[in-house]
């Protein structure tokens, strides 16, 4: 018999759940009161990407001139961007997406409902007033920007990761709350743009949840463009005069800029679903599920950020994943500790698995520059590193930090070492084309 899942939430989690389930022969309905794709495709990963690589092109333009004859004009061309057009190709980007997704949907016969739900029992979920029956439940709402209380009152002149995307011009300078992912991303397109960009972390570092290797590394390249870094102090307040926006640190001292950008983190608000009617508890960070199948109740499921697990896009595709495989086969296989993370600056810098500084039990770092790889030096991208953590027993890989150009496509070469437990020593027989950045992996091996 044929199984019905109903799906909330239309972004990567809901779209890989939909369709995975969709293929496997399941009825499904797939909910959304907002935008298709969710905050990944309108409001965060594809654009904030689309910005990154606009304003990559105009940085690379300073390096091109000192091979020109003409080095004063492309430098001054560096500044010369048309910010409509920046903002015009990000909605093509997200146009072009949308119109793909809506084809897969339609292709794969999933019904999609555009308004909000509430559940009213373990088996019937409330759309627009209308019940929809279930065999099983996926839960996948995402999350939205965390204000703390002393500036909730000022959200609607503060930016974040959605409602940046508005700007219709560009500030000449910008106060970033929050080292993470969002806040470095930021600092690197604001800065390269011409933008004065300070930047302030709590945390003794930026970045630090990718390591102590990459978050000094990632500090470096970023001060010596121009970014003002603060860390180890946190903002506790905004007073805000005519055009200008200042932030007030803990210590007091206060930062004057045109707009500030908050990006400290994210919070999930799932009181309109009804989950007290299963008796299911929930809080600011969301729900509690079964870290392998994401199960949280009987026939009920969550997956994305409301879980808290992993707050990234490919993360939530993972855990949709396993949650419709043991929906429909009882069977499922999401691990929270090889999900990769990459952050997009310039370097890029990406990680998975253990850091030598978490891992437990005693293990090995084996490290190589992209200073002495041939590709790297003959495009000018000398800059970086890459790391390999291995069990000091064993040898196997459990883990590794690349910073370098391309280190988000090199570091799946990583993952699937781990997934077929690969020692070092196995990774060292593989032949990588030369000249290619990806020997960093194999010097590492070496080392």
């Amino acid at each position: 018999m044929q199984k019905h899942i109903v799906i909330i939430g239309a972004g990567p989690a809901g779209q890989e759940a939909a369709l995975k389930a969709a293929k496997m022969g399941a009825k499904v309905s797939l909910i959304e009161k907002g935008e298709l794709g969710g905050v990944c495709l309108n409001c965060g990963c594809v654009p904030s990407k689309t910005w990154l690589s606009s304003a990559h092109e105009f940085a690379s333009l300073k390096e091109i001139s000192k091979y020109s004859t003409k080095e004063e004009e492309l430098s001054a061309l560096s500044s010369s961007y048309d910010f409509s057009k920046i903002q015009a190709r990000r909605q093509a980007v997200i146009m072009r997406l949308k119109r793909g997704l809506e084809f897969l949907y339609k292709n794969a016969k999933v019904n999609i409902i555009k308004g909000e739900a509430k559940i009213k029992d373990s088996k019937t979920i409330l759309v627009n007033n209308q019940g929809i029956t279930f065999d099983a439940l996926i839960i996948a709402c995402g999350s939205f920007a965390f204000y703390p209380p002393a500036f909730e009152k000022f959200k609607d002149k503060l930016l974040d990761n959605s409602n940046v995307f508005n700007l219709e011009k560009l500030p000449k300078s910008i106060t970033i709350l929050g080292g993470g992912a969002i806040g470095c991303e930021f600092a690197c397109f604001f800065n390269a743009l011409g933008v004065k960009v300070v930047l302030v972390e709590k945390l003794p570092s930026i970045a630090l949840t990718m390591g102590q290797d990459i978050s000094r590394a990632i500090t470096t390249t970023l001060e010596k463009r121009g970014v003002e870094i603060k860390t180890g102090i946190g903002a506790k307040d905004l007073e805000i005069e005519g055009a200008n926006k200042t932030i007030v640190l803990d210590n007091g001292e206060k930062i004057t800029s045109e707009e500030v950008l908050v990006a400290l983190g994210r919070r999930v608000d799932l009181s309109s679903l009804n989950l007290e009617a299963l008796n299911i508890a929930y809080d600011k960070k969301g729900v509690k599920v079964d870290p392998r199948t994401m199960q949280l109740k009987d026939n009920i499921y969550a997956v994305g950020d409301i879980t808290g697990l992993c707050l990234l896009a490919h993360a939530a595709s993972a855990q949709a994943s396993a949650a419709v495989s043991h929906i429909l086969t009882g069977k499922a296989q999401y691990n929270n500790d090889f999900i990769p993370a990459v952050l997009y600056t310039w370097p890029e810098a990406a990680t998975i698995g253990f850091l030598k500084e978490n891992a437990k039990k005693p293990v090995k770092a084996h490290k190589s520059f992209y200073l002495a790889n041939a590709r790297a030096l003959a495009q000018g991208e000398s800059e970086g590193f890459c790391q390999i953590i291995t069990e000091e027993s064993s040898g196997k890989i459990i883990g590794a930090q690349i910073f370098g150009a391309q280190a988000g496509e090199m570091v799946h070469i990583i993952a699937l070492a781990i997934k077929n437990n690969m020692t070092l020593a196995d990774l060292e027989q593989i032949t990588f084309a030369h000249p290619t950045l990806s020997e960093v992996l194999k010097d590492a091996t070496l080392k």
